[in-house]
């Protein structure tokens, strides 16, 4: 399985505050960073997989608004996990 238990501890602790930090912004937009990933190299192979391509239509969404929060409510914190996961160009 590409996601398990300790990949996810792993960015918890490298983004969150601590490896149990599962509930912060900047580690669940690090997870979700890391499946949207993982289904874009899915769907660039199997282009027909309308299932996955919603999934990951979603999971843009809801990091989308994970960041509009984030950036409302601390710039600084927006910016760092901005330039720390390379999510603009």
């Amino acid at each position: 399985m590409y996601l398990d238990s300790a990949k996810k501890q792993e960015i918890f602790s490298q983004y969150g505050s601590g490896a149990t930090d599962t509930g912060s912004c900047e580690s669940q937009v690090a997870l979700f960073t890391y499946r949207i990933n993982h289904l874009t190299e899915h769907m660039k192979e199997n282009h027909k997989d309308y299932c996955t391509n919603r999934s990951l239509v979603k999971l843009v969404g809801q990091r989308r608004r994970l960041l509009n929060y984030l950036k409302r409510k601390d710039i600084t914190r927006y910016r760092a996990i901005v330039k720390a996961l390379n999510l603009r160009k």
